[in-house]
């Protein structure tokens, strides 16, 4: 019998849960800043988001419309009827002992989003508050005397995304994250930062032995907070799960956490079922109900989404469609990448300059350091066109400009960077180099081709680099092949 490869033999079954903070001006249910992630400790919180006896819970309209703008892009049916219910759970960062999210009756449902072709269905998008933070005064829970208790994050408002099981492997999950966190800032509804926590994932995971049909247990990991470490967790757990089908043995039924300093997945408790948390209807918030006008409205806004926008690049511009993606992932570049080429009307060019200096700079000094312009592009592109330098040369020029907001045109003209275009200047540095180099033009009439670089490098030498390239080429073609 033929053996099969582990990865052949086993598939990973991945379904997410992924938990998006909405950009909304207030918290879910009060009026306080929503926005608190540089706050001091406890200075963004009421007797609502505290849960003091007698407060009242207000739902925002904000987050209802945030909410519903998602669930379109998303493509799913929005619920003109939902409603709230009370998620009962005891921990020291949830003042009230339970959290309001919506359960039986959710904002959206059956929708889906595609990854590389494949249809992820999105099972549901529901609203809820987030819960406080703890804060733990040694290194880890265990060495820690005591813990305090932020409130500023209760009472912030959540979507929750729950995907089907339809996730093939880890590195599909990371896209999954990557490609919906561009549509939550297209939207606008979400800065979708996982270092800021404004969006997190746990994921489940089983694995079907396809030999024998026999599926694991799910496992549910979390803490993971970058693309990068979901697709980490979710590697290691698969390879886990797989070691203990082959030995035979259990996979338990449990809630884990990505270690970042072990790169392993540690277990955690047990993995909750609904029924543990007693969910029954907030009896302080009524139904909600949308009208069409309202669902109308909203779908009325909905902007071009990172899909259609690299569908028509392709087509418009003539890009390729890996060039075309990291164009459009950020909505930011997408809409400066159009200006420039609105201007200069050089679509691959202007892409070629994006995807290789201007990217270049922003990871070398940071995003915010870097003042470009359409004008910076359309000059920088200009001055190779017309011969008036290099294109090596027009890259040092092209950073001195980002970094300084200078003028392309005006860096070169006080720096003296002009491109020397004078056939009888290059041709007499040219005669003058051969002379100096008799045993390398012996060599290179003898076959060996490659030493007409040696020549072309000798002669840019001498011009300090301002030759025009095709001018000396042709020259030094004529003397030495002439």
């Amino acid at each position: 019998m033929e053996k099969i490869d582990r990865y052949d033999r086993y598939k990973p079954v991945i379904g997410l849960e992924i938990h998006v903070q909405l950009s909304t001006k207030t918290k879910a249910f009060c009026d306080c800043n929503a926005d608190v992630f540089e706050l001091e400790p406890n200075t963004s919180i009421c007797p609502v988001c505290t849960g003091q006896p007698g407060a009242l819970p207000v739902p925002s309209l904000e987050m209802f419309e945030l909410g519903v703008r998602l669930g379109l892009a998303l493509n799913c049916k929005i619920n003109k009827y939902s409603r709230f219910d009370r998620k009962n759970y005891f921990y020291p960062d949830l003042p009230k002992g339970y959290q309001i999210t919506q359960f039986f009756f959710p904002l959206a449902e059956h929708g889906y989003l595609e990854v590389n072709g494949k249809r992820i269905r999105i099972t549901r998008i529901h609203l809820e508050e987030d819960a406080g933070k703890l804060l733990h005064a040694g290194d880890n829970i265990t060495e820690s005397e005591h813990s305090l208790v932020d409130m500023n994050r209760c009472g912030i408002p959540l979507a929750e995304i729950v995907t089907e099981p339809d996730i093939e492997s880890p590195e599909q999950a990371r896209i999954f994250m990557e490609k919906l966190r561009s549509i939550l800032r297209y939207l606008g509804v979400s800065t979708g930062d996982m270092e800021k926590g404004a969006m997190r994932c746990d994921a489940n995971i089983s694995v079907v032995d396809k030999l024998t049909g026999k599926q694991s247990n799910k496992v549910e990991v979390k803490n993971m907070n970058s693309f990068k470490f979901v697709e980490k967790a979710l590697e290691y757990e698969y390879e886990r799960i797989i070691d203990l089908m082959e030995k035979g043995e259990e996979v338990q039924r449990e809630t884990r956490g990505w270690d970042l300093n072990t790169k392993s997945t540690v277990s955690m408790r047990s993995k909750e079922e609904a029924h543990d948390y007693r969910y029954f209807p907030e009896p302080d918030i009524p139904p909600v109900l949308l009208s069409d006008e309202f669902i109308d409205k909203i779908k009325s806004t909905l902007v071009e989404l990172p899909d259609e926008r690299l569908k028509r690049f392709v087509e418009e511009y003539k890009l390729n469609s890996n060039d075309a993606w990291v164009l459009v992932e950020d909505k930011e570049v997408g809409d400066f990448y159009e200006e420039v080429v609105g201007k200069v009307n050089e679509p691959k060019e202007v892409a070629n300059w994006f995807l290789t200096e201007l990217f270049r700079l922003y990871g070398e000094y940071g995003k915010d350091k870097i003042h470009v312009t359409t004008e910076t592009f359309d000059e920088i592109i200009g001055l190779i066109k017309e011969g008036t330098i290099s294109r090596n040369m027009a890259k040092e020029v092209f950073q001195e400009a980002a970094l300084n907001g200078d003028s392309p045109r005006k860096i070169v003209e006080e720096r003296g960077l002009k491109q020397v275009d004078d056939v009888g200047l290059i041709e007499e540095i040219a005669k003058k180099v051969i002379e100096s180099n008799p045993k390398q033009v012996e060599t290179f009439k003898a076959g060996k081709e490659g030493l007409f670089g040696f020549f072309v490098g000798q002669v840019m030498k001498e011009l300090k680099g301002k030759g025009n390239p095709k001018t000396v080429n042709e020259v030094l073609n004529r003397l030495l092949r002439g």
